[in-house]
């Protein structure tokens, strides 16, 4: 199951819902990864920080022991493919959420997101909320 960057986000501010459904999905015994853009996305948030220092050290402690999910070929050709048809039918997501959809696509992988609006337009995705 990959670990969307609001899930991540949440997690670092401590939110109750988003610890309790770390704690369901570590009870069901799933595999946790993060999605290669969402590196990208945090670091990012890191340079926009008030206090970038703080933000780096939240950012460490919440990725120590996550492995990460590469946007390899396969992942980038779904998440083109996916964000043209929804594009076309006028649904289109955020670029950064269609690079971790085919990330999690190219992984047969779930996403755990409080942004399940988006990901939820993409039927062979599993998606859970919190």
């Amino acid at each position: 199951m990959i670990l969307d960057t609001s899930f991540l986000i949440d997690l670092m501010r401590g939110y109750l819902k988003a610890l309790n459904k770390l704690k369901e999905l570590e009870k069901r015994g799933e595999t946790l990864y993060v999605a290669a853009p969402t590196i990208y996305e945090l670091y990012l948030g890191i340079e926009l920080s008030q206090m970038p220092d703080r933000e780096l050290r939240r950012i460490e402690e919440v990725l120590k022991e996550q492995p990460v999910l590469p946007l390899d070929e396969k992942a980038a050709q779904l998440a083109g493919a996916i964000q043209g048809k929804l594009m076309k039918k006028g649904q289109a997501i955020d670029p950064l959420d269609a690079l971790i959809i085919g990330v999690a696509l190219a992984h047969e992988e779930g996403v755990v997101t409080r942004n399940a609006e988006h990901f939820s337009r993409v039927e062979k995705l599993k998606v859970e909320s919190y």
